[in-house]
């Protein structure tokens, strides 16, 4: 795959109809034409940019014209983004976070009842912002340097609600760039503080996380000439999720024998939801996939309700959306971590209640179901002390 330059430029709807059509193949049925000299692509270059977006090691080349021939995604190398290190040594602390994947699968003993088994991926082990967002920050901040050149990376802006600002003021950290972070009203003063132990500056906003914010963030950098990753319209959000975190998904459904009734998780940028949606219904068909939003005219820090601005949910299929209160998703939590002994955050709280809601509404039939838990709870100590106050 080194050896062949796969373009970076493809229109993000041909680029999901050609993924889909290798997602549910499982594989190409057909190579991509080489100059044998130079390597350069004469024909199917579109496939190339695909296979290297999605991840595989190994690209099915010939010479001159494209041959029939069906190549499987495993032969293609396509798990092998999935490498753990086996002693959980680490050579810098970036690697900390991609050689660290998969983030755990865990059954909930006490939720797995009458015919129901329930697991939740735990993105709280992520190392920096103990959340999912460090696979886009990761990610973002990457791609950026690729695209732009690292000079161009000096200064960052970003709307974030924490999580995401955590995670590029991280890589801020490690490759010597700095991070402007915009925050809405509803962030707690918990996140605010930690943006600025993790060296960002801070901006709050009286806005909420709304694309009018997005737009004040994108007329600064243009001023100023920062970069502005972008989280709510940079499709590496949408792509770091469907080169890893649904890989590794399938990877671990298959070690525990897990045949998937339905996925749940919260939206908030949509990225990792809609990553997931995109792959499993593309791989396995049968597999409900649910949203979760705040209630009308309440705010639950980590997830949106879709009117303020999402891209990449109108490009899958989500079978439901479920509506939570804030209180709901306290409840949820301290739930969770008072029969399951986890602490996770409140968007957390929201997904396991919209799975309760479900299944106290006869919806969920008997069979595995996956709850996507985005981040840990310590930085929601502020909300849920106020709720245990009056409880």
């Amino acid at each position: 795959m080194d050896r062949i330059v796969c373009g970076d430029d493809i229109d993000f709807e041909e680029f999901l109809a050609i993924a889909s059509n290798i997602l549910k193949k499982g594989g190409v049925d057909t190579t991509i034409a080489v100059d044998k000299e130079s390597m350069r692509i004469v024909e199917n270059g579109k496939l190339c940019t695909v296979l290297k977006k999605i991840g595989v090691r190994f690209v099915p080349v010939s010479y001159r014209v494209s041959e029939k021939i069906f190549i499987s995604l495993e032969d293609m190398g396509f798990f092998e983004d999935i490498k753990p290190s086996r002693y959980r040594v680490f050579m810098d602390t970036e690697e900390l976070l991609y050689k660290n994947w998969p983030t755990p699968l865990v059954k909930l003993g006490n939720l797995s009842r009458d015919g129901r088994v329930v697991w939740a991926k735990l993105e709280g082990f992520n190392p920096w912002s103990m959340s999912v967002k460090d696979r886009i920050g990761w990610y973002m901040y990457r791609k950026a340097v690729e695209k732009l050149g690292r000079d161009k990376v000096k200064l960052l802006v970003e709307a974030t609600s924490t999580n995401t600002g955590l995670a590029i003021a991280a890589m801020c950290a490690i490759h010597g760039s700095k991070l402007r972070a915009f925050i809405p009203s509803t962030v707690s003063k918990t996140g605010e503080i930690l943006l600025k132990i993790f060296g960002a500056e801070v901006v709050r906003s009286p806005k909420t996380l709304t694309v009018e914010l997005i737009n004040d963030v994108e007329e600064m950098a243009r001023k100023e000439g920062a970069a502005h990753l972008n989280q709510f319209y940079n499709d590496a959000n949408f792509e770091v999720h469907l080169r890893y975190t649904a890989k590794e998904l399938e990877l671990q459904i298959r070690e525990a024998g897990i045949k998937p009734k339905a996925i749940f998780g919260g939206l908030g940028t949509s990225g990792h939801m809609s990553a997931i949606s995109f792959y499993f219904k593309n791989r396995f068909k049968e597999v409900k996939i649910y949203g979760v939003v705040p209630a009308l005219n309440t705010s639950i820090q980590g997830i949106r309700r879709v009117e303020t601005g999402m891209k990449w949910i109108h490009y899958v299929e989500i079978d439901d959306v479920v509506e939570v209160t804030p209180e709901e998703a306290i409840e949820g939590v301290l739930e969770i971590v008072r029969n399951e002994g986890i602490f996770v955050g409140l968007s957390s709280g929201a997904v396991y209640t919209a799975f309760k809601k479900m299944m106290k509404e006869g919806k969920l039939g008997e069979g595995d179901y996956i709850l996507i838990f985005p981040d840990h709870g310590f930085k929601y100590v502020e909300q849920i002390s106020r709720y245990i106050d009056k409880e």
